[in-house]
C-alpha cells in the first residue's frame, strides 16, 4: 500500500505543480482521511481506496475551471473521475481500486444517502479541511457536525479541533 500511495501522491503533486494551496489541501484531506480510517478500523483494502480517493478527490477542479469557468463541486464530480482514471492507470492501479476511487471522486460533494464508510470518511476529512480553510463560524461548524459527521473518530477530531 505505502509504495502505491507514495507514487500516487507524487503524481498528484506533479499534476497540481506550482499550486501550493491545492496541493496542501489534498495532503491535509489525505491526512485526516488516513487517521479517521485507521481509527475506525477499516479493512486495509478499503483504507487504501480511501487514502487514494483523498489524494485525488479534487482532481477535477482544473478541467472544471477550464470548461465551466467554475470549481463548483458538481463540476468536480463530473470531470474528476476521468482525470483520476488516467492518473491511476499510469500508476498501474488495480481496476477494482480505480473504479471505487473514481466513484468516490464523482460523489465527494454528494452528502445525501451516504452509506459506505469510505464515502463518509472522505466527506468528513474534506469538511475538516474546508471548515478551517473557509473560516467557518462556530455555529456553522456545529451545524456541520450535526448534519454531516457520523464516524466516532471524525466527530472526536472535529470537537477537539474546534474546541466544542
Amino acid at each position: 500500500m505505502t509504495d502505491k500511495i507514495s507514487q500516487i501522491t507524487e503524481k498528484m503533486i506533479a499534476y497540481d505543480r506550482g499550486d501550493i494551496r491545492r496541493i496542501e489541501h489534498f495532503m491535509k484531506v489525505y491526512g485526516y482521511a488516513a487517521v479517521i480510517g485507521k481509527l475506525e478500523g477499516l479493512d486495509p483494502d478499503i483504507q487504501e481506496i480511501l487514502e487514494t480517493a483523498a489524494l485525488l478527490h479534487d482532481i477535477g477542479i482544473k478541467i472544471s475551471e477550464e470548461k465551466y469557468h467554475s470549481s463548483a463541486g458538481k463540476y468536480q464530480e463530473i470531470e474528476g473521475p476521468a482525470e483520476a482514471r488516467k492518473l491511476l492507470d499510469e500508476a498501474g492501479a488495480e481496476k477494482e481500486l480505480t473504479d471505487r476511487v473514481c466513484w468516490l471522486i464523482g460523489h465527494h460533494h454528494t452528502y445525501s444517502n451516504i452509506q459506505d464508510m469510505d464515502h463518509q470518511i472522505l466527506v468528513e476529512a474534506d469538511f475538516l479541511v474546508n471548515m478551517a480553510e473557509e473560516h467557518f463560524s462556530k455555529e456553522a461548524v456545529s451545524r456541520t457536525l450535526e448534519t454531516i459527521f457520523r464516524t466516532k473518530s471524525g466527530i472526536s477530531l472535529l470537537k477537539s479541533i474546534w474546541n466544542l
